[in-house]
């Protein structure tokens, strides 16, 4: 199963929005077979491992990070090619969440007489689909805060200025951020006062087990502006992923059409500042994966309404002094008691600058 997660991860930067799924044929002891979903369309982890195995899958024991598919999607089902090959044991990871196939895949299976281990190595497959297992259960993708600052808190200079507070290691690890994430959310203050394109510019490319190359995936942009402030022609119109305006009921026809003309879908909601109807109509676009790259107003409301699910900042070895515009524009908090708290999950070093991963600890109550 290790080795069915490791491969997995070699799907992270383009399966959305599927799952990342690994798949390991074993017989006599001996790998026969292995595979990866790499792209939504393109065929499954099991397909890929059953094609390398071939003759040698019959009899063969199949480990799999997810509970294998058993409904006619864009592919066919896993869990029919599997009985069709000749497959006399499955161990799975976890149970997919999606209601079209939750436990009926390991149902299948089972009437057709093979033996189904499930829950073998679930912490770490789990890990592979915070996003998915969100969306399938909650209705809602996972959302993730990027924030990058000073060591004294400040994400631009008194000037408004904040290109760049870190350094090349950083911005490159937050291409992979964003690689990963089915949408990259911003305010429309934001994007008027930086331009943004919001795109992933990765060298390189991923690899399918049958050496086909797949691009990085571009997530969907998506930018609140509840008075239609934005203009066509600036970056984010450019090249890229699916670009999806927020902004009030009823929209202003003039202003959202000439967004449109320009490229830009534009989405009329009663409450566009309230992120639950944003987060929601997202995943009914099914994105699993939020990634927030915002000012103070949207990042501290965001975390004031218990909408973020991690924190992900990025610190330089720099200070900007009290007049430089601070990370979070929070309501006014009276004692300690009235403090945010957060989850310390990881601290390294990314170049010069250091990168801290954390979870508010009301929002890991809200979700468990």
């Amino acid at each position: 199963m290790a080795r069915a997660i490791r491969l997995a991860e070699r799907g992270m930067a383009t399966t959305q929005p599927n799952p990342r799924v690994g798949c390991v044929l074993v017989s006599d002891g001996q790998i026969v077979g292995e595979g990866w979903h790499m792209q939504a369309g393109a065929p499954h982890a099991e397909i890929y491992a059953l094609q390398q195995a071939g003759a040698r899958a019959r009899g063969a024991t199949a480990y799999v990070t997810l509970e294998p598919c058993s409904h006619h999607g864009r592919t066919a089902p896993c869990s029919a090619a599997l009985i069709a090959a000749g497959v006399t044991r499955v161990v799975t990871a976890m149970e997919d969440p999606n209601p079209l196939v939750r436990g009926e895949g390991h149902a299948q299976l089972r009437a057709a007489g093979i033996a189904v281990t499930e829950q073998v190595g679930n912490p770490a497959a789990r890990q592979l689909n915070p996003g998915y297992i969100q969306r399938m259960t909650q209705g809602r993708p996972r959302v993730t805060l990027k924030l990058g600052a000073t060591l004294d808190g400040r994400t631009a200079a008194a000037n408004g200025k904040s290109q760049w507070i870190t350094g090349p290691a950083a911005r490159l690890d937050v291409q992979h951020l964003r690689a990963r994430s089915g949408a990259v959310l911003t305010g429309s203050g934001t994007a008027l006062a930086d331009d943004p394109a919001l795109t992933v510019r990765l060298p390189g490319h991923g690899v399918a087990p049958d050496g086909r190359v797949v691009p990085w995936h571009q997530p969907l942009r998506a930018v609140l502006d509840r008075r239609l402030r934005l203009m066509p022609g600036g970056r984010l119109f450019g090249p890229g992923g699916r670009l999806v305006v927020y902004t009030a009921a009823p929209v202003p026809e003039s202003r959202a059409e000439a967004l449109q003309d320009a490229g830009a879908e534009v989405i009329g909601l009663p409450e566009p500042t309230d992120p639950a109807a944003v987060f929601t109509h997202l995943a009914s676009l099914g994105v699993n994966d939020v990634l927030i790259e915002a000012g103070p107003t949207l990042a501290g409301g965001l975390i004031a309404a218990h909408r973020v699910d991690e924190l992900i900042i990025y610190l330089a070895p720099s200070l900007l002094g009290s007049h430089g515009r601070g990370m979070f524009d929070l309501p006014d908090l009276v004692g300690l008691d009235a403090r945010i708290p957060l989850r310390i999950r990881d601290v390294r070093a990314v170049g010069a600058d250091w990168r801290i991963r954390a979870t508010p600890e009301q929002q890991e109550k809200e979700t468990h």
